[in-house]
C-alpha cells in the first residue's frame, strides 16, 4: 500500500538551529533515507520552500485568483514529504515515527488513494 508522510513543523525552528545542528539534522534525514531504501519502501520525497513563497489559487466560476503565501494560518506548515510503499499502515507508522522532523513536530501519515 502506498502512503503519504507529510511533515508539519514550525518553520522558525529550523532558523533557529546552528549549522551544526543543520548538518546533524540533515545526516539524520540521509540517514532515514537509507533506512527506507533498505526496506524498498521509498517511493520519493521532497524538502519544501517556505510557505512564504507559496501561492494559492482558487477558481470562482470562470476567474481565477492567487494570492501568496499559505492558505492557513497555523502554527505548524507543511515542510516535506515522502511518499512510501510499504505493507500496512503499521509500517507506515513505523517509518513516520523514523522522520527526524517527528521529534519536534507532526507527521501525518495519509493512504495513496489507486484508482487503477
Amino acid at each position: 500500500m502506498k502512503y503519504a508522510l507529510l511533515i508539519y513543523g514550525e518553520e522558525g525552528s529550523w532558523d533557529a538551529l546552528s549549522d551544526d545542528e543543520r548538518e546533524a539534522e540533515y545526516r539524520r534525514y540521509s540517514e532515514f533515507g537509507d533506512w527506507l531504501r533498505e526496506r524498498g519502501w521509498n517511493l520519493g520525497g521532497e524538502e519544501l520552500a517556505s510557505s512564504s513563497s507559496a501561492t494559492c489559487v482558487r477558481v470562482e466560476g470562470s476567474r481565477t485568483e492567487s494570492t501568496d503565501g499559505p492558505y492557513a494560518e497555523t502554527k505548524e506548515q507543511l515542510g516535506g514529504f515522502y511518499l512510501i510503499e510499504c505493507e500496512n499502515l503499521d509500517q507506515a507508522i513505523e517509518a513516520a515515527a523514523r522522520i527526524p522532523a517527528a521529534s519536534r513536530g507532526t507527521i501525518e501519515v495519509r493512504p495513496i488513494v489507486d484508482h487503477g
